[in-house]
């Protein structure tokens, strides 16, 4: 029977995108083999492609960033649009030796690779696809511990319990705007007021300034709160560790992901605006017991017993490592 190679290197594929990153990420460190981190991007026109019409992939590598050459690895990992071409350009340039794995739904490419690991609202299938409910990402126990273990003594001014709030923005469909803010700032007071609650808030890369300013002027009128400006060590593996719950905005599905595998108590928020793929990973959430929609009152565990996609996707990827031998 064949073995799965001992040590095997693994190539992310990695976009500037974080959303992308944190997927490639945590799947490539999850297979316990050699990771190489290849920051990469496709110049115009090749950026503008669809990945399999999009000819000699590697003549559009930014030359600023990471060149793609041999020795091949043995397995490369890609999410994003733009890695499509490049994942496959790899496979094929090692005479099909090298295991191309992609996050998300690659279209009209899907059967080119090996396997496809697709959420649940894609409604992808096939042979070589893996179903999940959430997103592929980097929260493991061990970093929780670890986080834990290094910023206790830092929360423990906070009183219980500490509910930690982490704050998306805009996107192509969604907006975090004035009305949404303040009827999330209401109900965190109305919270406060109930439970003694304290608070650690954290903006994402893409809040904008203003919603940032709010939430932070929330916090210092708040007799036992934190806000996280962008400074200094970034506290958000602790706030997953150490928070008794978690509130998260609906815009970003990895943010609500990664708060589920917290193993806490997660609410959301949601944003103005239409996003059908947002929506129906909430929806299958809510519908399963995950999450619960945040009203001003203390988020409730519902249900614990969503499989983990993450060691299922290792384990599938592993699985086709012992079939190439």
């Amino acid at each position: 029977m064949p073995e799965i190679k001992k040590n095997p290197l693994i190539w992310a594929l990695l976009l500037p995108e974080a959303g992308f990153r944190s997927q490639v990420l945590g799947l490539a460190e999850a297979l316990g083999g050699r990771v190489v981190e290849k920051n990469i991007d496709l110049l115009k026109p090749w950026s503008l492609l669809p990945g399999h019409l999009c000819p000699l992939p590697f003549r559009g590598l930014d030359p600023a960033l990471d060149r793609l050459e041999p020795p091949w690895p043995d397995v490369v990992v890609a999410c994003g649009g733009r890695t499509i071409a490049l994942a496959l350009a790899i496979k094929k340039a090692s005479g099909g030796k090298t295991l191309a794995i992609y996050i998300q739904n690659p279209k009209r490419a899907a059967k080119a690779f090996d396997l496809v690991i697709s959420m649940r609202h894609d409604g992808l299938n096939g042979p070589n696809v893996l179903t999940i409910d959430t997103a592929i990402h980097r929260v493991t126990d061990k970093k929780l511990e670890t986080a834990r273990s290094e910023w206790q003594e830092r929360f423990s001014s906070l009183r219980r319990p500490l509910v930690s709030v982490i704050l998306g923005g805009r996107s192509h469909s969604l907006r975090f705007t004035a009305a949404v803010a303040d009827k999330m700032l209401t109900d965190l007071a109305t919270l406060a007021n109930t439970t003694k609650a304290s608070f650690f808030i954290t903006p994402s890369r893409r809040t904008e300034p203003e919603v940032s300013a709010r939430f932070k002027a929330f916090a210092e009128n708040q007799p036992s709160a934190r806000f996280w400006d962008g400074t200094g060590e970034n506290p958000y593996f602790a706030m997953l560790a150490l928070s008794d719950a978690l509130i998260v905005t609906e815009d970003s599905i990895s943010m609500v992901s990664e708060a589920v595998a917290s193993g806490k108590p997660v609410a959301t928020v949601p944003l103005e605006g239409n996003a059908r793929r947002h929506e129906a990973f909430i929806r299958h959430l809510f519908d399963t017991k995950a999450i619960s929609r945040f009203d001003g009152r203390f988020p409730e565990m519902t249900n614990t017993g969503l499989p983990d996609d993450i060691k299922r996707a290792t384990q599938a990827v592993l699985n086709l490592l012992t079939l190439n031998g």
